[in-house]
């Protein structure tokens, strides 16, 4: 059960991140935090700053290139009352761990009967930019949205980076928490304390009339860009994070097209087996009398993502990919072409303010 906040402060995605850590580690001495760099001098983008210095390094250390093992540690101990927190810079690396995983953090409560339970965070971090390429830039978040016995989830704003990070530590079951490395700088008013967003729940970003716009993670920043660019042109959408992928909140999916009769899909994964797919699928069969339109989803290319710039630079979707699916979605010709033409920094970052390598 969260505490009610007391005060709100302004700070980045990075730094909610950090202060749930923070939060978790001084409420509960069971919580600790693992991973490749998370003492460095970067401290993952600055999400474990000072968690060394406060908490000592036998919670807070470094770790060998051995993700299996390292993953095989974090259930055991887990399974012997602890709270571990793996923190993996990229999603890609986690992939040589998927046994324990899959065959481990997410069946041992099940195969007990609930007498033993894998309270455990996995932190993986997705995202693209300078050519990091097919192996770098993976967002593979269906993979693990498939698996029975795990969680999901996906943040897209600095308050529910934090209330749904300290949510998933204290939750009893391992959930894989997912960053988009382009959402690190963003910032916003963030409650103090202990804070946390029930898991599943999704959240009305925008309401109007016209379709509905379910998005997850950074693809909620691009569904705004859209958003704002078409008010002039008279064009609403209820736009819905839906902050975890598994479970997905589908009350609220339902509840918006109901009103609407219309959806668009926006994911940052490949389209083919892709949880956009799930959603329109569902709807389709859940919705049909009230769909006055196909849903339509964007999602990324069934490709393995390109190192080029030349390349990278169509094969992300974006705000004004967003407008002209909206455009065949209500019928109506939409206006998107400035969209594309006031962009002044590099395809490949998110915003002049973006400072690599990472």
């Amino acid at each position: 059960m969260s505490m009610p906040p007391s005060k709100e402060k302004a700070m980045t995605f990075a730094e909610a991140i950090n202060d749930a850590m923070i939060e978790a580690m001084t409420v509960d001495d069971k919580v600790f935090c693992y991973g490749l760099g998370v003492d460095d001098p970067k401290r993952i983008f600055g999400t474990t700053d000072d968690l060394k210095e406060r908490f000592g390094s036998g919670r807070v250390f470094d770790v060998p290139t051995a993700e299996n093992a390292l993953m095989g540690i974090g259930i055991g101990a887990a399974l012997g009352g602890y709270r571990p927190v793996f923190v993996n810079q990229r999603f890609d690396f986690i992939l040589l761990a998927m046994d324990q995983i899959v065959n481990g953090a997410a069946k041992w409560r099940y195969m007990f009967g609930g007498q033993n339970k894998v309270p455990m965070v996995l932190r993986a971090i997705v995202g693209r930019g300078w050519g990091q390429g097919p192996t770098h830039s993976q967002c593979l978040h269906s993979w693990f949205a498939h698996i029975p016995g795990l969680k999901v989830v996906m943040p897209t704003s600095p308050r529910d980076a934090k209330g749904l990070l300290l949510a998933s530590i204290f939750d009893d079951n391992p959930v894989i928490f997912i960053e988009h490395r382009w959402l690190h700088n963003t910032s916003g008013l963030v409650p103090s304390g202990d804070y946390r967003v029930p898991l599943g729940e999704a959240e009305f970003l925008r309401e109007g009339r016209d379709l509905t716009i379910v998005a997850t993670s950074y693809m909620n920043v691009e569904a705004l860009h859209a958003m704002d660019h078409l008010d002039s042109q008279g064009i609403t959408a209820d736009l819905i994070d839906l902050r975890c992928v598994r479970p997905i909140d589908w009350d609220k999916i339902s509840l918006s097209v109901k009103k609407t009769g219309r959806l668009l899909v926006l994911d940052i994964g490949a389209s083919a087996v892709s949880v956009a797919s799930e959603i329109v699928s569902k709807v389709s069969t859940d919705n049909w009398s009230d769909l006055t339109a196909a849903p339509i989803k964007i999602c990324m290319p069934d490709k393995a993502q390109p190192t080029s710039p030349a390349l990278t630079r169509g094969f992300y979707p974006d705000a004004s990919t967003i407008v002209r699916k909206i455009s065949s979605l209500v019928g109506k010709e939409l206006e998107w072409q400035s969209l594309s033409d006031k962009q002044s920094w590099p395809h490949d970052v998110p915003g002049t303010w973006f400072n690599g390598p990472f």
